[in-house]
């Protein structure tokens, strides 16, 4: 598996997993390295934890290539690959590309120890901008870690290859998603992880620790993710009705929208995380009149109740020709009912699969049940 940093801290694997409110999905060996595994995860609305309901619903499907339209964190996507298919992964979200060029379309590529170690120091020859201290102040983090902050993406942009700059990338992200309350960017609350009360929910040890200590790990975890299906596998960062080329199969999982209207807007929630992503243009895209200094919003028909039918509509017959295999949940918007209509203008056959009332991380809404929709 190559050379990858072995420095964790002395908590045990379940404490850690405890401490981030995740259990690793749990993924079978195949005819692929028995040390090639997902990451952890702690991304609102992953399917990590249902991805082996979801290929059991579709492995003696007939298919060899596949796209994952909204790939979010990957796990499905991963989960293709290691079943050998050719994968295109796709993500509108400029730090979810990376993510997915790290831990797709790498099959080889590993950062050693030392690429690690040497992303954790200033550098002579490198001027470092203060774009996250000046702006950023009291919002996420603290002083030192925005400084550490605005050192370390500086040094992983210096990086001589794309896939060592995602492996890095990836690690950045979780370091920054562990350290944060509710592991999100929806709200200035800084003042949470030093707030002296008794809490319900988090880890103010895992919040301390020091980005030192937590990017090395996650740079295992991104190395241990590694691996050669043999097949050509691409990232892409587009939205899902411009990816170019045909599949025999396409993976559909939509943000979703509530019977309440409004829809998960992944770019609010982790628009930190794209700021990082494209650091040096983050300045021109900053809301300031938002007190956590989100980007400014994007109109998106896949959070807008009034445009998500038509939405689907054009996907649909964007990739008519395709196995359209779609996640749902039983309470969004459209119903499921609606999504049947839209998918019976596109589809001859469809199958419809329940996995039960499942409860995704930070939800309040425990009698929503997980959808499987397939239509061929």
């Amino acid at each position: 598996m190559g050379e990858s940093p072995a420095v964790r801290p002395s908590e045990s694997d379940k404490e850690r997993e405890q401490a981030v409110g995740h259990s690793k999905a749990i993924q079978p060996s195949f005819l692929f390295p028995e040390a090639a595994r997902f990451p952890s995860t702690r991304y609102q609305g992953s399917k990590a934890k249902l991805i082996e309901w979801i290929w059991g619903q579709i492995a003696d499907l007939d298919f060899e290539t596949c796209l994952d339209a909204f790939g979010g964190t990957g796990s499905v996507a991963y989960r293709l690959k290691q079943a050998g298919k050719s994968v295109t992964y796709n993500d509108i979200l400029k730090f979810n590309y990376h993510i997915g060029e790290a831990l797709i379309a790498n099959s080889t590529v590993r950062l050693s120890l030392q690429d690690a170690q040497t992303l954790l120091h200033p550098h002579s020859h490198t001027q470092y901008s203060t774009f996250i201290q000046d702006n950023f102040h009291d919002i996420y983090f603290t002083d030192t870690e925005n400084a550490w902050l605005d050192q370390t993406i500086a040094n992983i942009g210096q990086l001589d290859a794309p896939y060592r700059f995602g492996l890095a990338f990836f690690a950045l992200c979780q370091a920054c998603i562990v350290k944060r309350p509710y592991n999100l960017f929806h709200r200035k609350n800084l003042y949470v992880r030093f707030a002296d009360v008794e809490r319900s929910f988090g880890n103010k040890a895992s919040w301390d620790r020091p980005f030192e200590e937590w990017f090395p790990i996650f740079v295992e975890e991104a190395n241990q993710a590694v691996f050669d299906n043999g097949q050509v596998n691409r990232a892409l960062n587009l939205d899902a009705l411009d990816v170019p080329g045909d599949y025999d199969l396409v993976y559909v999982d939509t943000p979703y929208i509530p019977k309440s209207g409004v829809g998960v807007d992944y770019l609010d929630f982790y628009h930190f995380l794209e700021g990082l992503a494209t650091y040096n243009e983050w300045e021109r895209h900053i809301d300031r009149k938002s007190k956590h200094l989100r980007i400014i919003p994007r109109p998106n028909e896949w959070t807008d109740k009034n445009r998500i039918c038509a939405a689907f509509n054009r996907l649909f017959d964007r990739y008519q020709n395709s196995i359209l295999v779609v996640s749902y949940r039983s309470d969004g918007i459209p119903s499921v009912e609606e999504l049947i209509e839209i998918f019976r203008r596109h589809k001859s056959r469809i199958r419809i699969e329940h996995y039960g009332q499942y409860k995704y991380a930070l939800s309040t809404n425990g009698n929503s049940e997980e959808v499987l929709l397939i239509g061929q």
